[in-house]
């Protein structure tokens, strides 16, 4: 799950500094969920799939399929 968050970031030329503001988080706790260091909470998980627009299940690392139903 984490490695795909930083991928998603990635792809998305993001930096972990954006990605926190849209989530309305400082830059470390957000890198805490990148690195596995804290567990990510359903409403960042749900907040973290709209804005790369992917499912959940893609972001818990239970499909491989990105794209949203």
């Amino acid at each position: 799950m984490y490695q795909r968050i930083r991928d998603l970031r990635e792809d998305n030329d993001l930096k972990q500094s954006e990605v926190a503001e849209k989530l309305f988080l400082q830059r470390e706790v957000y890198r805490r969920y990148e690195t596995g260091q804290r567990e990510i909470p359903l409403n960042i998980a749900v907040m973290l799939a709209k804005l790369y627009n992917v499912s959940l299940d893609y972001i818990a690392g239970l499909s491989n399929k990105k794209e949203r139903k």
